[in-house]
């Protein structure tokens, strides 16, 4: 890793690099110039720095007061009562707000109007940033095919007759539950057709109609391809007609697809799913996201040995009943994930010292994203003009206002009208969740958006009550009661902060990419829940996931859930700690290996290709979803079990080094990877060391003090 060469900008030491790409690709068209940029950014900076650092010092605080608590009771009977004095007293938890309703402004109908999935992907992949943005569409029988739903995929290259039929009848099937015709089923129609009266189909020699005839929202024509677009619970579907497809051939209705509706909105994050640790990484982060705002984002790749390019997908022509045009958004809504307050970044110095990377984030995605607000033509993100940020990792309802007052900054530095920003609230700290009322009260003219990030919410969990006691393992976590209560709180309290038609209510990622029959089964309960959208890891899973929300009428179920009691505090604050009954000595040294084995097949990605979040094989060779969050989850309960002596160091080091044969056996036809063993001393290996045996120490239990040390170590080793 070269030197960081710097150039001086109004008091500030900006990194080479950075300086070029915001005055040369970033601010023209903006009307903002560099000197006002620059200028504005050293005020945030002398504005804010000092406030986030103290911020960061009152979590220490705040968590050294917990510690001694615990430490002092000793080996006391757990009193919750007693805890939640002693939280009051500290000032860990607050007075609730008195009754409000958030008041955030014009907000995009994939936010207040319409439930559906929401993608998270690593903005710094241009190919999976535009696979996420293209993702608003989706074949439901290409992924009915390639995915388990219907049983094991089958090998690529052509297509087997029997999986056909069964893709066809599990749309049929569908299309039955969710647009009825009058008479008859869809795997029965011969022919489909529509005129200025809706949709016709001819089953047995008869023509019927939708049961629903205001269902029938028009069609269009692409290629050979003649569209019917249907909608339901404020999702489209649409029935590809083509007779001269393979597919359609074989179908005596012409019909060759049904295309749905899928991932409504989709975070390009900043954050846990990218390795950005220095001004070269972070310019390459928001350079893609620029390409996003501006529309021009592109990316080549070879593919079955042709050269292929993807962009920003367009709009959607839909010809109406009545001969007017419904222009259907081709692209899901774009939400930027910020980091949070902990990082520094050298890519901006002032008076010699790191500064905030989180302000960085804040001035340079909202410039970025200027270029779409300002758009006069062509296809834009945003059509209500806002600039939508999901802000993590944040603690209560101080640091909630903070983000609040920062971007109001920001705003008057790049001459924004107020509160163009708006603020997603992931609700993944345990003083947040505690808080949440009051948390969404600091943001309430911002809110668009809170979500139950169960995995980070886990690990903070597991962090804050380390000196509690010894933590039970990963299933007796799932299955605890505060697990329950943050979930539920999350949905009540947020509709009783008036979000219903005005933000969503998200709910957690399914880790398991590959099994998504399983995730179809079982990710129902997030609509029902109420929550109007949740976290799916590919455009796949969006498209599967898709069709809970006809299942579900999200809004009606707000409506059912509105006004009932929220879970009381007592069970969101009494951590899943094992008690009298430890768990048998297999399961322990079970789970040390499986957790180890997490780490390692994590970190080694992390720090020595720079990947942030990737599919990793777990100890059992099934693939799940990684990232910072269920690094942090995995460190943190061997960094308690060390803590409260249930294994000792020696078996965490003997751990290690066996799951990294492991690891590395796994990786073993990646030509791009660099084996732990024999010398397991590599930076990937120390810093799986440094996340478990510091664990304790670590700010919040965060994995990222660690893995950026180690990653710029690994850079710096390879030039």
């Amino acid at each position: 890793m070269s030197q960081t060469r710097y150039v001086p900008k109004h008091g500030l030491e900006v990194a080479e690099e950075l300086a070029a790409f915001v005055e040369g690709q970033v601010l023209p068209g903006t009307g903002i110039d560099a000197d006002r940029f620059w200028s504005g950014y050293g005020e945030l900076l002398r504005d804010f720095g000092a406030e986030n650092r103290a911020l960061l010092d009152r979590r220490a605080e705040l968590q050294g007061r917990i510690d001694a608590w615990h430490k002092a009771r000793g080996n006391q009977p757990w009193d919750i009562t007693a805890y939640r004095a002693f939280l009051t007293e500290i000032g860990y938890l607050v007075p609730e707000p008195a009754p409000f309703a958030v008041d955030n402004g014009q907000i995009d109908p994939e936010i207040a109007q319409v439930a559906g999935p929401q993608l998270v992907v690593p903005v710094s992949n241009a190919r999976f940033a535009l696979n996420a943005a293209n993702a608003r569409w989706g074949s439901l029988y290409d992924a009915l095919y390639g995915s388990d739903v219907l049983g094991p995929p089958p090998p690529a290259g052509g297509i087997e007759p029997a999986r056909r039929e069964a893709v066809v009848a599990r749309a049929a099937q569908f299309l039955d539950e969710t647009f009825p015709l009058t008479s008859g089923s869809h795997a029965e129609v011969s022919a489909y057709d529509a005129d200025a009266e809706g949709l016709k189909a001819t089953v047995a020699g008869s023509v019927v109609t939708l049961r629903d005839p205001a269902a029938y929202v028009g069609r269009r024509a692409e290629g050979g391809d003649t569209g019917l677009v249907l909608r339901h619970n404020g999702l489209h579907v649409e029935l590809v007609i083509n007779p001269g497809h393979p597919i359609g051939a074989a179908s005596a209705s012409g019909l060759r697809d049904v295309v749905v509706e899928a991932a409504l909105s989709a975070i390009q994050d900043c954050e846990d799913s990218v390795a950005a640790v220095d001004a070269e990484d972070k310019v390459a982060v928001y350079a893609n996201w620029l390409g996003l705002m501006k529309g021009d984002l592109a990316d080549s790749f070879e593919k079955g040995g042709k050269t292929m390019t993807r962009r920003l997908a367009g709009d959607r022509q839909v010809t109406r009943p009545d001969g007017s045009t419904l222009v259907l958004q081709g692209r899901a809504l774009l939400l930027v994930r910020n980091v949070g307050l902990l990082m520094t970044t050298d890519a901006v110095r002032l008076d010699g010292q790191d500064t905030p990377e989180g302000l960085m984030d804040a001035m340079v995605t909202t410039a970025c994203a200027i270029h779409d607000i300002r758009k006069t033509e062509g296809p834009r993100n945003s059509r209500a003009g806002a600039i939508y940020v999901v802000k993590p990792k944040m603690h209560g309802p101080d640091e909630a206002a903070f983000a609040d007052r920062s971007f109001t900054k920001v705003e008057q530095i790049l001459g924004l009208p107020a509160n163009t920003v708006k603020l997603g609230l992931m609700d993944e700290e345990r003083r947040t969740s505690a808080n949440l009322a009051a948390s969404i009260h600091a943001i309430r003219n911002r809110v668009f958006f809170i979500n139950t990030g169960f995995l980070d919410r886990t690990g903070d969990e597991i962090h804050t009550s380390m000196q509690a006691g010894a933590f039970a393992g990963r299933d007796a976590t799932r299955r605890s009661g505060w697990l329950k209560a943050y979930e539920d709180r999350n949905v009540l309290i947020g509709l009783n902060c008036g979000l219903r038609g005005r933000a969503q209510i998200g709910k957690g990622m399914w880790a398991k990419p590959d099994a998504l029959a399983e995730m179809l089964g079982a990710k129902i309960a997030h609509p029902q829940s109420g929550a109007n959208t949740a976290w799916v890891p590919s455009p796949t899973a969006a498209t599967l996931h898709a069709l809970h929300y006809h299942m579900v009428d999200v809004a009606a179920r707000q409506d059912e859930l509105q006004g009932q009691p929220v879970p009381d505090l007592d069970a969101l604050l009494t951590p899943a700690l094992m008690g009298d009954t430890p768990l048998p000595q297999d399961q322990i040294l079970r789970e040390l290996d499986n957790s180890a084995q997490g780490i390692l097949g994590y970190v080694v990605r992390w720090v020595d290709q720079g990947v942030g979040c990737s599919k990793v094989p777990d100890i059992d060779d099934v693939p799940m979803m990684e990232d910072r969050a269920t690094c942090r989850i995995s460190a943190q309960l061997l960094a308690n079990w060390l803590e409260q002596r249930l294994i000792t160091r020696d078996q965490v080091e003997d751990a290690l080094r066996r799951m990294a044969l492991k690891v590395d056996e796994q990786n073993a036809g990646d030509p791009n990877y660099v084996p732990m063993a024999p010398g397991f001393d590599g930076p990937a290996f120390e810093a799986a060391r440094d996340l478990v045996l510091t664990g304790t120490t670590q700010p919040s239990g965060y994995t990222e003090p660690a893995l950026h040390a180690r990653r710029r170590q690994a850079k710096a080793l390879r030039g």
